[in-house]
């Protein structure tokens, strides 16, 4: 029997179509798309081509799109690259549930002398507006908040807190790597300054990011060399990957309404069946604004046993997460994310990521669920979830 792939926030399969697009620049078309024969031509016409395709998801100008190596670098160009145009102290906002790429990016700029300032989150993992309001400060240089959640899938409300963050003359970049091409990002209707994108979660192959920056916003390069993409990012361009991430976000562009009403669709069907099979079972996240796909669970009184579960969905052919693909290392850790949503050191421990995509069926969620009931009942046979009284049907009623 088939193996089940429900970890699409950790990674994606390249769609075939990607594959198609790319094939011809891993062979003939190989040229440098700075040289100027013709190889080179046909090189620098497909990343051109690749650029106002990915433009066209954030609704920005090709212009407005720098190709990185990953989403992490375009984290990192995005805050360095900010920080180091400032002129005296620099101020930068954030959040306690960000990224590593974030993260790390930030404790980097303290310790090169920079005031960071994290916003805390409530029980969903939303930043509040006013405690945005009440951060700001006249050297506050950018805020960095992002677009969902890649553990507990949460969205933010970045048209919202750009507009916040606008009035007060800040720079507002969003992560939207987990984000980007599942969910609408419009930043022609929203003064988003930057926007970090990764193919590799949309279908797409792994290597290859990109940075939106809008026009007039100066950054600092951080990568140095010939002066590619802008002045932005030196490097030979990877015209096979670019290419891709062209396909993927034009496909992603035109099939996201239908692709995001399907996932949810499915996820909502493992919540419906689990309230009624799994009763100890509860959503961490927002019960709404949450990513189409994304669903995080974790299992009252078995919190500490998620590991564990996660090794047996493994065995059983399905694969799951129990955390952060980049935080794997950490697993013995109890979360940041869930510590900075209030949850206590056990319960941290306890999530079951659950990430569906393209490629995931019905049948595929109807046998994923069968496996997981039998799976949970096994872990603690001889608890009895009907009586315990704070496990009120934590499932009913939830919208997801």
């Amino acid at each position: 029997m088939s193996r089940i792939y429900f970890d699409h926030s950790a990674t994606t399969p390249l769609d075939p179509r990607v594959l198609e697009g790319m094939l011809p620049f891993l062979v003939e078309s190989f040229g440098n798309a700075s040289s100027q024969h013709v190889k080179g031509r046909e090189a620098r016409e497909a990343v051109e081509t690749a650029r106002a395709q990915v433009a066209a998801l954030l609704n920005a100008d090709a212009n407005e799109i720098i190709f990185t190596g990953s989403g992490t670098e375009a984290d990192n160009l995005a805050l360095i690259g900010a920080v180091r145009t400032s002129v005296g102290p620099a101020h930068v906002i954030s959040s306690p549930i960000e990224h590593a790429a974030i993260l790390k990016t930030c404790e980097y700029l303290e310790e090169s002398g920079v005031s960071v300032t994290r916003l805390p989150v409530d029980s969903d993992g939303l930043v509040d507006t006013l405690d945005l309001e009440a951060a700001f400060r006249p050297e506050t240089r950018i805020v960095s908040v992002m677009a969902a959640s890649n553990l507990v899938g949460t969205v933010q409300p970045i048209a919202e807190l750009a507009e916040i963050t606008a009035e007060h003359g800040a720079l507002f970049h969003t992560d939207a790597v987990q984000a980007g091409g599942k969910v609408p990002i419009d930043v022609k209707s929203s003064p988003i300054d930057l926007v970090s994108l990764s193919a590799h979660k949309l279908h797409g192959p792994k290597g290859i990011g990109a940075l939106f920056v809008r026009r007039g916003v100066a950054l600092a390069p951080i990568v140095l060399g010939g002066g590619q993409e802008r002045g932005l990012r030196s490097a030979t361009e990877n015209v096979a990957g670019i290419v891709g991430f062209g396909v993927v976000a034009e496909i992603a562009r035109k099939e996201m309404d239908a692709e995001a009403t399907r996932l949810r669709n499915l996820r909502e069907k493992i919540v419906r069946v689990l309230a009624q099979t799994v009763p100890q079972a509860y959503v961490i996240g927002h019960p709404e604004k949450r990513l189409p796909g994304h669903l995080s669970l974790a299992f009252a009184g078995q919190e500490v046993l998620a590991g564990r579960l996660v090794q047996l969905l493994d065995r059983a052919g399905v694969a799951v997460s129990a955390g952060s693909a980049c935080n794997a290392h950490h697993a013995d850790k109890p979360s940041h994310v869930l510590l900075a949503m209030g949850y206590d050191a056990e319960r941290a421990r306890g999530l079951v990521r659950i990430t569906l995509g393209r490629f995931n069926t019905e049948t595929e969620v109807d046998r994923f669920l069968e496996i997981l009931t039998r799976l949970v009942e096994e872990l603690n046979p001889d608890m009895d979830w009907t009586t315990s009284p704070q496990l009120a049907g934590p499932l009913q009623g939830v919208t997801v």
